[in-house]
């Protein structure tokens, strides 16, 4: 991957945002367990940053998905993933498909304020009894006259106690089998018969709001579809790729911080009247940590690569997932054991990346999901 100096400054103005405008109010929103997405997004709007990859005539920057990781990737000096997996629904979860796919009514009405920041977006997809089972959801979607009533509920959703829209996968058909009797549809969330129950008590990532949402006989026009009928499944998986790559990325920076904080800690705590850094142990598995963070990187900046030349990602997508939502485990986790005592305080950077990136190995696809697809792909299960 070649980054030029386009690449460089756009991290830097990204970096820049996530330490003045969210890293120093993560604590208040974690502790309020909600952070104003309105208000944050819209700052992001104004600086262009909502709309890297997507198209200008929403007034998006209509560049290649390797400044979209670029941006990803610097998101990470905000050292909170609730925000920044909520800034990746807006960004790269719940819109590629409307930007590619949506007709150019639906792109005003819904995109163009995703992109100014005027709008708060979600992707409702999961389900309570589906999970990751993505072919196995039940929400539907008839037709009556010009119009689809949907019917089900949505599990797990990010952002839905503030979101304008959800970008919603259901089914429209009984015919044709799971993967061909889906559509992608547009919820605005104003609408009659739309509810959101309540914020969800998460293990981590307390910043973002996530909670269930309910239609009950929801009415809208067949012209909120994204893309014909009966191709929402496909279309889904064309955007779990981006969200997927997103996912990895945007823990790269908080991986390295976790190593250098900890090097630095172990440089400063004594132990048997000299720094542990010292033991072998330690600064041996530290430097097998930094080659695999780096391992990743490669990984994910491959697979990028890849995107941007109109390859299928989906390995490569699955494996940088598979493989991001293991090593935040395991970084955090060594990197905690290093800190001793003070590791398994509440305000410590190591154990908040410890919580919250608990998630990565779950969200966006399970580690058992991606194991699937790369198995898929290995010729080892049947496509």
């Amino acid at each position: 991957m070649k980054f030029t100096e386009e690449h460089q400054s756009l991290s830097e103005t990204v970096k820049n945002f996530s330490e003045n405008e969210i890293k120093p109010f993560a604590d208040e929103w974690e502790r309020n367990k909600v952070f104003p997405a309105h208000e944050l997004f819209k700052k992001m709007g104004d600086l262009d940053l909502l709309g890297i990859t997507k198209s200008s005539e929403v007034g998006g920057m209509d560049l290649d998905y390797s400044f979209g990781m670029v941006f990803a990737e610097a998101l990470g000096y905000a050292a909170d993933l609730g925000v920044i997996t909520a800034i990746g629904v807006q960004t790269d979860m719940a819109t590629p498909a409307l930007d590619r796919y949506g007709s150019a009514e639906i792109k005003k009405e819904f995109l163009k304020p995703s992109v100014s920041g005027d709008f708060v977006s979600a992707v409702a997809v999961s389900e309570a009894g589906g999970g990751s089972d993505v072919a196995a959801l039940k929400t539907s979607a008839r037709k009556d006259g010009d119009d689809y009533i949907v019917n089900g509920d949505k599990m797990w959703i990010t952002n839905a106690t503030q979101a304008d829209y959800f970008c919603t996968l259901v089914n429209t058909s009984n015919d044709n089998g799971p993967h061909n009797n889906k559509s992608l549809v547009i919820i605005p969330s104003n609408l009659k018969g739309v509810s959101i129950g309540d914020k969800i008590d998460k293990l981590g990532q307390l910043t973002s709001d996530t909670a269930p949402v309910y239609f009950d006989d929801v009415r809208i026009p067949q012209r909120y579809r994204i893309g014909p009928e009966g191709e929402g499944f496909k279309l889904q998986m064309q955007q779990f790729q981006e969200e997927r790559i997103f996912m990895s990325v945007s823990c790269l920076v908080m991986l390295d911080q976790c190593v250098s904080k900890t090097i630095k800690y172990c440089k400063e705590r004594q132990a048997f009247d000299k720094p542990i850094i010292f033991n072998q142990s330690i600064h041996f598995r530290l430097a097998e940590l930094q080659t695999e963070i780096e391992a990743l990187r490669s990984l994910v900046y491959r697979a990028c690569e890849d995107l941007i030349n109109g390859n299928d990602v989906t390995y490569l997508a699955s494996m940088a997932k598979l493989k991001s939502g293991r090593l935040i485990r395991e970084v955090s986790d060594v990197c905690l054991q290093f800190w001793g005592g003070m590791g398994f305080t509440w305000e410590n950077y190591i154990s908040k990346v410890y919580r919250d990136g608990r998630l990565n190995s779950i969200g966006g696809g399970t580690d058992e999901i991606m194991l699937k697809i790369i198995c898929k792909h290995m010729g080892t299960l049947p496509k």
